[in-house]
């Protein structure tokens, strides 16, 4: 499912906040070196047979349970109240033993007024070994959405 209205064009807000977690557990060395990993980015598309508050309230409880809100760009709640979209990010883990940080952003789009369009993305750091940790993330929370 391809969406041509959802962009996800703030790369360097995902960067930072992944570079913030991995140097939350390995310093700020790890910080600067996490800046500059290459990233493994999934994105998937759904459509929910709900409202947009109905959809809202499903994605932001699952997301709550796997990880933990990452607050808001700024200006960016605004300017969702006005095009009909939500957008809601958390960080979780991936990858071996779930140590590796990964962002998972859900963009909400009301479609009708009992289907939502739900964009999902997840993006985590890769290091020397290939853990494909956004992708599986990505694949997981696509699943327990469609449960």
């Amino acid at each position: 499912m391809e969406f041509k209205d959802v962009e996800f064009e703030d790369v360097e807000f995902e960067d930072r906040v992944l570079a913030e977690a991995i140097g939350s557990i390995g310093g700020r060395g790890a910080a600067f070196v996490a800046r500059r990993l290459p990233k493994n980015v999934h994105e998937i598309g759904l459509r929910l047979p709900l409202g947009l508050a109905r959809a809202e309230a499903r994605v932001t409880g699952l997301l709550a349970r796997i990880g933990h809100r990452v607050a808001p760009r700024r200006g960016e709640r605004a300017a969702e109240r006005v095009a009909g979209r939500r957008t809601i990010r958390v960080m979780t883990g991936g990858g071996a033993w779930n140590m590796n940080p990964v962002l998972v952003t859900a963009v909400l789009t009301a479609e009708g007024p009992e289907e939502t369009l739900l964009h999902l993305r997840a993006a985590a750091k890769e290091g020397l070994i290939r853990q494909r940790a956004g992708e599986k993330t990505a694949h997981r929370v696509a699943a327990l959405l469609t449960d």
